[in-house]
C-alpha cells in the first residue's frame, strides 16, 4: 500500500498520526476526521496500520473518556460557587493547553477554587495535583501541611516545589504561605470552564 493512497477521503498518514502519534482511541480518531467509528475500523484494516495491544488500547479509551462529573442540578448557593469558580479562573487560570491550573496566593480564594473544582466540576480527588512556589528562607513542609490542611488535598499529591533563591533584589513583602498551584489534568474541563466563562461573558458584557 503506498503511503499517499487516500480512500474514502482519508488520507493514511492522518490515520497513522492520530492513532499512533498521538496515541487517541478509535472513537477520538473518528471525530477528527468527521467520519463514522465503523470507516476507521477498516481503514486501518486496508492501510495495514496494526491496532495497539490490549492494555494500551483501554488506556487510550480510558484517556478518552472525561474524568469528571459536572453537577446538573444547582441550587442558588451552588450557582454561585460556579459563577465565583469560572470568575476566579478567568482572571488567574492557564487559558490553553491541556490542563485546568489555577494560580494564588490567597488561601480564601483557593479555598473557593478547591470548593468549585469538587462541588461543581466533580473531579476526582486522586487526579488533583499541587505545586508550592516558596522562597529558599521558607518551611518547604509546613508550607505544604498548610495547603494540604485547607484544600484537603495530601501531600502525596504534591509535585516537587519550585523554590525560589534569595537576592538582594528579592521584596521583603513576600507571601507569607507562599504561592499554590492547583491543577487537574483534562482539556474537556478546562474546555467546560472556559466556555462557562464566555457564556458569562455575552451575557453581562456582551462579549
Amino acid at each position: 500500500m503506498q503511503e499517499g493512497l487516500v480512500l474514502d477521503g482519508v488520507d493514511r498518514e492522518a490515520i497513522r498520526s492520530l492513532y499512533e502519534g498521538q496515541r487517541l482511541g478509535f472513537r477520538q480518531v473518528a471525530e477528527r476526521l468527521g467520519v463514522p467509528p465503523w470507516r476507521v475500523y477498516r481503514l486501518m484494516r486496508e492501510y495495514k496500520i496494526p491496532r495497539r495491544r490490549g492494555s494500551e488500547q483501554n488506556y487510550a479509551t480510558y484517556q478518552d473518556k472525561p474524568q469528571f462529573m459536572p453537577r446538573q442540578e444547582l441550587t442558588i448557593e451552588q450557582e454561585q460557587l460556579r459563577v465565583a469558580g469560572v470568575m476566579l479562573y478567568r482572571a488567574e487560570g492557564v487559558q490553553s493547553g491541556g490542563t485546568v491550573d489555577f494560580a494564588n496566593c490567597d488561601p480564601q480564594l483557593i479555598a473557593v477554587f478547591a470548593a468549585f473544582l469538587r462541588e461543581i466540576c466533580g473531579v476526582a480527588e486522586q487526579r488533583l495535583r499541587v505545586l508550592l512556589y516558596a522562597y529558599a528562607d521558607q518551611d518547604v513542609e509546613d508550607l505544604k501541611m498548610f495547603w494540604s490542611k485547607l484544600t484537603g488535598i495530601p501531600t502525596t499529591q504534591f509535585i516537587k516545589p519550585y523554590v525560589r533563591a534569595l537576592t538582594p533584589n528579592t521584596s521583603r513583602r513576600k507571601m507569607l504561605h507562599g504561592l499554590v498551584h492547583i491543577r487537574y489534568n483534562d482539556k474537556r474541563l478546562l474546555q467546560l470552564i472556559l466556555d462557562w466563562s464566555t457564556q458569562f461573558s455575552k451575557v453581562w458584557a456582551g462579549t
